[in-house]
């Protein structure tokens, strides 16, 4: 059974900054792609950055204007979101998500979701 499991969110400052971390089990993470997304009050799943296997990222949206960065630690089955320069507008769902392919899919083509961790940003 392949889990997806996302940790950090929670509430900033305007300003400030936040790291997200996503752990998966039930694949070879190293055999994997994954990407963050963000969810707004009232819009559609947007993909923001996706990693492959070796860490080449493909960048699915220019929402966060290279504020984000995403990084994965291959050895202990994780991959990050370091988020700088906080907005209000960054407040979201953010989730994690998984695919068993050596390099990025499509955004629409992932597998396995996490449920998401809110970031709200205040001012």
């Amino acid at each position: 059974q392949v889990q997806v499991m996302e940790s950090g969110g929670g509430s900033v400052q305007a300003g400030e900054s936040l790291k997200l971390s996503c752990t998966t089990s039930g694949l070879t993470f190293s055999h994997t792609a994954m990407a963050w997304f963000l969810q707004a009050p009232g819009k559609e799943r947007e993909g923001l950055q996706c990693i492959s296997w070796n860490g080449g990222i493909d960048h699915y949206s220019h929402y966060d204007q290279g504020r984000f960065t995403i990084s994965r630690e291959n050895a202990n089955n994780t991959v990050h979101l370091q988020m700088k320069s906080l907005a209000q507008g960054d407040s979201a769902i953010y989730s994690c998500a998984e695919r068993e392919s050596y390099f990025c899919p499509a955004p629409y083509a992932f597998n396995y979701w996490g449920r998401g961790k809110q970031v709200t940003v205040s001012s």
